[in-house]
C-alpha cells in the first residue's frame, strides 16, 4: 500500500491501514484542508469536482462531495469527466476551485484528489504545502446544520469544452472533414471513451473504432501510454487500414499517437508536431520541461520564436509559460497546454489541432513523423549509497563539464552541441535519475553510460 503526500495532491493505493494507503479518513482529511485552504483565499462558495473512471472513483467522489458540504462549500459535481474538463469548468463558472478524482495514468488500485485553484490551475509549491501542513493540525470547525453545502450534478461540461475546442481559431473542421479519417481510439476502460468520440464526431470524423471501451475502471492493460502498453492499438491501427489511432491516459491529459503501418508517431513527438502547426499559424515562444525533446526547441527555432526549458511537473511549465508570454508549451509525456484554451494539459484539443495540422499537411501520419528531426532518449537511474552527499556530486559534474551549457534550475542539465543529459533526485527513492537524447538510441545510451561512469567514481571517492 501506498501515500504519497505531495504540493500537487494526494495519491495513494486504495484501502490500508490509516496513513498507509488512501483510506477513507485520508480522503475526507486532505479534503478539509484543501477547504481550509479555499476558505482562506477569500473567494465564493463553489467548489467543482470530477472524476475518471476509476473502480474507486464513486466511493472517492462521495467522500469528497460530502465533505466539502460538510466544510460549507456549494459543489458541482460533474460526473465522469476529464482532467481538463473540469479545470475549464472551474473558470467557467467562476468557482473558488476544484478536485479532480483521478490518479492518472496510474494502475487501477490508485486514485488522487488532484487541486485547483480559482483559476483552474494546479496549486503552487507554497499553497500546497499550506495544504499538506493543515491536515496534519486538523483543527477544523465543519459547518453548522443551517450553513451546509449544496450538491448538483451537471455533466453537460464535456460537451461544452468540446464547443470551446470547435471555437478555436486553428481547429479546421472541414480539412478534417474532407479527409473522412478513419480512426482507432483507445481510451483505456476511462472517461475518454466519452470524450474522445464526442469531440472526433463534432470535427468531421465519423469513421471511429473504440477499443477498451467500456468505462469500467478495470483498465485492459497498464494506463500509461508507453509503447509497451499500445501494442493491441498499434495492431488494430494496422489490421483495420486506419489513418491513425489516439491513446490517452484515463483522465485524458496525456496523448499519443499511432501512424496508419502501426508504428508509434513518439509521444515526445505530441507536443512537436501540434507546436508546428501552431507556430505556422502564429509566431510566439514555447515551453517544455528539462527532460523533453530537443526537436521542440528546433522547430520553434525554424519559425523563429524562443523556446525555453522549465522545471518537471505541469505547473513549472505553466509558470515558464506565462513568463515569456508562450503561445503552446508541455511536456515530452503527450501532454499539450493551449494558453488560449486554458492553462492545463489537454488531450482533446492537442487531437483537434494535429488532425487539422495532419490534413492541412496533405500527408500520412508516418509522413509527417518523418518531417521532424530525429532524436531518442535513453532513461536511466543510479542507486545511491548511504551516505552520498548528492549536491557535492552535482558539483563535481558542473566543474567537469563547466565548458557546457548547464541549466540548474531543475537539478542538472547538460549540452553537448545538440544532445543533452539531465540529472534528477527522486523524492521518493533514493537514486538519481539520467535522462539523456541524442541522434541514435546507441548515442544517448553512450552519452548517459559516461555520466553515469562520472558519478560513480566520484561517489567512490566520496565514500
Amino acid at each position: 500500500m501506498a501515500l504519497i503526500k505531495s504540493i500537487s495532491g494526494i495519491r495513494g493505493t486504495i484501502g490500508g491501514k490509516l496513513g498507509t494507503g488512501l483510506t477513507p479518513i485520508d480522503v475526507v482529511k486532505f479534503t478539509t484542508a484543501y477547504g481550509a485552504w479555499v476558505k482562506k483565499q477569500g473567494g465564493n462558495n463553489k467548489i467543482i469536482i470530477g472524476r475518471d473512471g476509476r473502480i474507486s472513483g464513486e466511493m472517492v467522489r462521495n467522500l469528497v462531495a460530502s465533505t466539502l458540504q460538510g466544510v460549507g462549500f456549494d459543489v458541482i459535481d460533474l460526473g465522469l469527466s476529464t482532467t481538463p474538463t473540469v479545470e475549464m469548468a472551474v473558470k467557467m463558472e467562476d468557482a473558488a476551485g476544484g478536485i479532480i478524482l483521478t490518479a492518472s495514468h496510474n494502475p487501477k488500485q490508485w486514485n488522487a484528489l488532484k487541486l485547483l485553484n480559482k483559476d483552474g490551475e494546479f496549486l503552487s509549491g507554497d499553497d500546497g504545502q499550506w495544504i499538506l501542513d493543515y491536515a496534519e493540525k486538523e483543527e477544523t470547525t465543519y459547518a453548522e446544520i443551517d450553513e451546509l453545502g449544496s450538491l448538483k450534478y451537471d455533466d453537460s461540461y464535456i460537451a461544452k469544452h468540446i464547443d470551446a475546442i470547435l471555437a478555436h481559431p486553428l481547429v479546421d473542421v472541414n480539412a478534417i472533414k474532407n479527409k473522412n479519417f478513419k480512426v482507432v481510439v483507445d481510451p483505456v476502460n476511462s472517461t475518454g471513451a466519452i470524450a474522445v468520440p464526442a469531440l472526433l464526431k463534432a470535427i468531421g470524423v465519423n469513421d471511429i473504432i473504440v477499443i477498451n471501451e467500456a468505462v469500467t475502471g478495470d483498465f485492459a492493460h497498464n494506463p500509461e501510454p508507453l509503447p509497451e502498453n499500445l501494442v493491441g492499438l498499434c495492431t488494430e491501427v494496422k489490421n483495420s487500414g486506419a489513418h491513425i489511432g489516439i491513446a490517452v491516459d484515463p483522465d485524458v491529459d496525456r496523448l499519443c499517437f499511432v501512424c496508419e503501418d502501426g508504428s508509434l508517431f513518439g509521444e515526445e513527438y505530441t507536443l512537436v508536431a501540434v507546436a508546428d502547426y501552431i507556430l505556422s499559424n502564429k509566431k510566439g515562444n514555447t515551453v517544455s520541461n528539462l527532460s523533453s525533446t530537443r526537436a521542440l526547441r528546433d522547430v520553434t527555432e525554424m519559425h523563429g520564436g524562443t523556446y525555453a526549458a522549465s522545471a518537471v511537473g505541469e505547473v513549472n511549465v505553466v509558470k515558464k509559460m506565462k513568463e515569456i508570454n508562450a503561445v503552446i508549451g508541455g511536456e515530452g509525456n503527450g501532454g499539450i497546454i493551449v494558453p488560449e484554451l486554458h492553462y492545463g494539459r489537454d488531450a482533446l484539443i492537442g487531437i483537434a489541432l494535429f488532425l487539422t495540422h495532419l490534413a492541412n499537411k496533405g500527408m500520412t501520419a508516418k509522413e509527417l513523423r518523418q518531417s521532424y528531426p530525429d532524436y531518442f532518449i535513453s532513461k536511466n537511474k543510479i542507486d545511491l549509497q548511504e551516505g552520498i552527499d548528492v549536491k557535492n556530486i552535482f558539483a563535481q559534474i558542473k566543474t567537469k563539464y563547466a565548458s557546457q551549457p548547464i541549466n540548474t534550475e531543475d537539478g542538472l542539465k547538460i549540452e553537448f552541441d545538440k544532445e543533452w543529459v539531465h540529472l534528477r533526485t527522486s523524492n521518493t527513492e533514493p537514486i538519481i535519475r539520467i535522462y539523456s537524447e541524442s541522434k541514435s538510441e546507441e548515442m544517448a545510451n553512450q552519452l548517459a553510460h559516461r555520466i553515469m561512469d562520472d558519478i560513480k567514481a566520484m561517489m567512490q571517492v566520496t565514500a
